[in-house]
């Protein structure tokens, strides 16, 4: 499996409309026919020094391999997302990860 996570956080001034298009924008990528799993929603309400909050949405994305992952990237859905959204993010953050068995190294 491959699991693709995206942090966004979103410009100064991106009103409640702006908010609903972009989290309905977000929740039309997760339908991407290349993924297998899928998490939308915003920072927890975790009380701890390490974790990092300051970001207003994560996508957290599953697929069943590297190669489902890059046709997600090339798909009219990725392409619609950044075409309506990509004016309101103001930074984004990714981690890719190759998820292994257990306890074996990344393969």
């Amino acid at each position: 499996m491959h699991t693709h996570s995206v942090y966004f956080w979103l410009r100064d001034g991106v009103d409640s409309a702006g908010r609903v298009t972009f989290r309905r924008g977000l929740e039309r990528l997760a339908r991407e026919p290349h993924v297998r799993d899928r998490r939308i929603g915003g920072p927890a309400a975790t009380l701890r020094e390490v974790v990092d909050s300051t970001y207003g949405y994560a996508l957290v994305l599953r697929f069943d391999d590297i190669d489902g992952h890059d046709a997600y990237q090339v798909s009219d859905e990725h392409q619609a997302f950044l075409d309506t959204c990509l004016g309101m993010i103001d930074r984004v953050q990714v981690y890719d990860i190759a998820e292994t068995g257990s306890g074996g190294s990344p393969t």
